[in-house]
């Protein structure tokens, strides 16, 4: 079996997550309501399935819900502009700092950006 490699992934989120998820809205202080919301992940599978894992609500094996209410919710698609220039990182720890990384450069930039 290969080497488990993680991908960097950005779902566009619903604007009605800044109006009505006060975390969200508290989170993300620079958003001007001109950019897109956005949501940030890291996974093992490909994008689109862990996309879909998110917006079914999906659980392990062990019945732990390991998909995002905000995504469950707002999600509305992928976003491959935003992620596809990042290469896909060897170890879990690598994503999980690249997933920050684009988190707050996104932010920087006045998206409003939700990540874990």
């Amino acid at each position: 079996m290969g080497k488990v490699q993680y991908r960097i992934y950005v779902i566009e989120l619903s604007k009605k997550v800044f109006s009505e998820n006060s975390k969200f809205r508290s989170a993300n202080p620079q958003f001007n309501g001109v950019l897109q919301c956005l949501y940030v992940g890291m996974t093992s599978k490909t994008p689109r399935e862990r996309f879909l894992q998110h917006k079914s609500g999906y659980r392990n094996k062990k019945g732990y819900k390991i998909s995002s209410n905000i995504v469950e919710k707002y999600g509305m698609y992928l976003r491959p502009s935003l992620y596809n220039h990042i290469d896909p990182l060897s170890s879990r720890e690598e994503a999980l700092k690249m997933e920050e990384k684009l988190a707050l450069h996104l932010r920087r930039q006045r998206y409003a950006v939700w990540f874990n």
